[in-house]
């Protein structure tokens, strides 16, 4: 009896210390995680955020009928590997993605087919702008068909929608507990009936001012950085017009951080204002070579935009598009790119690497 209630009291003396320490361990499993994720955060946010931009994408036509021959994943192929290590990749997305709607009545009207999409994530492509001359070629169905299968496949868009308020959306992603916007805008678009309204579905507009500076400011103030990819100026131009020089420092004075340019389906230079860059035109970079714009729309290039702390630094990897699909190539041809875009830059300089600084 006395042995009985001896061993009734050293487990009564141990079951609370078991209790705890299986608390403890449970415990200790969660905040070992717990702080393991806080301290990964912590130095995540001290870790530079890499992201990628990239130019026009079409996947229809020539580009076309090079997916029919070789695959949904053939014009991603040689650059896919850059796209993937980046923390965000983002593009100019120049179709609509849909089997419905009617051509519209231009010289040009493209429409890709939803598989297609697959060629995108397969290069880890996050997100694309929509806001271009060519989102709604096949009419307001087409393009809404677009952002439902850009969301069956897990891709980010901006730029378009079913109104106004959609389409001035920004994608948002957190890198590294950084909040990254881009903002989707156009001041290309091919009839008034393009531009998104309170119920109309359409594209965002950058042909006034408001609502773009307004949105621009409202990212900026809830995001850590807002990136503004607009489509503009002429195509097959070296330079920008007069009005993007102008434009673009109003969206930095709004709140932008980075501004990149589309449409003219060529490389234009760089220029810096506050401290910002901005990208007058990345060019092609998944597309046909046009008859009317000749060799140099395919030219082309990735731009790297390393974000370390609040400092903001990019570089170049210069890119040529062969039959259809962006390849690196040599140095000659790297030295060329540069060469290229230092002579079209205003205040910005590209070294032998391809870093760009201001000058």
């Amino acid at each position: 009896m006395k042995k009985l209630i001896a061993l009734i009291l050293v487990c009564a003396m141990l079951l609370p210390f078991s209790i705890v320490s299986a608390a403890s361990a449970g415990g200790t499993g969660t905040a070992t995680s717990k702080t393991s994720a806080a301290t990964k955060t912590n130095a995540s946010k001290n870790e530079p955020i890499d992201l990628v931009f990239v130019g026009d994408i079409l996947l229809d036509g020539y580009v076309g009928n090079q997916i029919e021959r070789y695959g949904n994943l053939y014009p991603f192929k040689k650059v896919a590997p850059i796209l993937k290590k980046a923390d965000m990749a983002f593009a100019n997305l120049e179709t609509p993605v849909s089997v419905r709607g009617k051509a519209a009545n231009k010289t040009f009207a493209f429409r890709s087919k939803p598989d297609t999409l697959k060629g995108l994530v397969y290069a880890g492509i996050d997100g694309v702008t929509l806001a271009n001359n060519h989102i709604l070629d096949y009419g307001q169905q087409a393009m809404l068909d677009t952002i439902t299968h850009l969301k069956r496949q897990k891709i980010g868009y901006t730029g378009a929608g079913r109104n106004i308020d959609e389409a001035f959306k920004p994608y948002v992603q957190t890198v590294k507990g950084k909040k990254i916007a881009v903002l989707g805008v156009s001041r290309v678009l091919s009839d008034n009936s393009w531009i998104a309204g309170k119920n109309h579905p359409g594209a965002a507009s950058a042909y006034t001012m408001e609502p773009m500076l307004s949105q621009i400011k409202k990212s900026a103030k809830a995001n850590d950085f807002t990136i503004v990819y607009i489509h503009w100026n002429q195509e097959f131009a070296d330079y920008p017009d007069d009005y993007a020089r102008s434009m673009a420092k109003k969206m930095i004075d709004a709140g932008a951080d980075i501004i990149v340019g589309s449409h003219s389906h060529t490389l234009m230079g760089i220029e810096y204002y506050k401290n910002k860059p901005i990208y007058y035109s990345l060019g092609n970079f998944v597309f046909n070579r046009s008859t009317r714009g000749g060799d140099k729309t395919l030219l082309s290039m990735m731009v790297h935009f390393e974000i370390q702390g609040s400092k903001i630094t990019s570089r170049i990897t210069p890119v040529k598009i062969l039959q259809g699909q962006p390849n690196l190539m040599d140095k000659k041809y790297n030295k060329e790119i540069i060469a290229k875009l230092n002579k079209l830059s205003y205040n910005a300089k590209i070294d032998a690497n391809g870093n760009v600084t201001k000058k």
